[in-house]
């Protein structure tokens, strides 16, 4: 099978990251697929930025949807909602990273996901692996996963506890042992954030599932010749 190449929060090496530019750039500079950021306001809209923190004081899960749609970021567009960045996106395959999500509003991230143009390719990962676990619990067909940026002594646990099948691994932790045992399980290892091709030809050679990369072009360059 060959490796997912994603684009770490859009084609962001081109276009501002996390914002529709990027979003729409991502399938036209190669990617297979987008990962992206989610918060929720204290409404329950859900906008996509990496930060929380707007402008170094405003806070979007302190905000509400109106508070929050009037930022402009620094290209000029608005805040993205997550149904305006899974529409730009298009028929790509989209990862979304839960970044803050009161659990009130779960069902809303959920039915964003069900309205987008290719609900079947939308995942949902994060750092905060209680965020998974509750949204397989609502929804235990979604794909999940978890964030690490560690390497634990038992690298399945953590999945395995929150229910997920996949593990977003930080690149300069990952080897042959790992990759192994996450196959073993039946489980996916993607790897973040990985720019430079002579390490995305590492992570390659190892059999990792896919690349997040803020140069979608560059990991299909070399995802296409190590697949030759």
């Amino acid at each position: 099978m060959t490796a997912l190449v994603i684009a770490h929060r859009g084609a962001s090496g081109y276009e501002l990251e996390n914002s529709l530019a990027a979003f729409r750039a991502a399938g036209p500079k190669g990617a297979d697929a987008v990962e992206l950021d989610v918060h929720s306001t204290t409404d329950g809209a859900l906008f996509v930025h990496h930060d929380d923190a707007l402008d170094g004081s405003r806070r979007i899960p302190q905000l509400t949807r109106e508070q929050a749609r009037a930022f402009r970021l620094a290209n000029g567009e608005p805040l993205p909602l997550l149904d305006e960045a899974l529409q730009a996106a298009g028929t790509l395959r989209v990862f979304v990273e839960v970044k803050s999500l009161d659990p009130r509003f779960d069902d809303r991230l959920l039915a964003a996901l069900e309205r987008g143009p290719n609900p079947s390719g939308y995942a949902v990962h994060s750092f905060d692996h209680r965020v998974v676990q509750r949204l397989g619990s609502r929804r235990p067909a979604l794909p999940r996963g978890v964030l690490s940026g560690s390497y634990p002594v038992r690298p399945l646990a953590p999945l395995h506890d929150a229910g997920a099948t996949t593990l977003w691994q930080e690149r300069s932790l990952v080897d042959r042992a790992l990759v192994d045992l996450m196959h073993g399980a039946g489980c996916q290892l993607l790897v973040w954030t990985v720019d430079q091709p002579a390490e995305m030809e590492r992570l390659l050679s190892l059999g990792v599932d896919g690349l997040c990369t803020n140069f979608p072009d560059v990991g299909r360059r070399v995802v296409d010749r190590f697949a030759a």
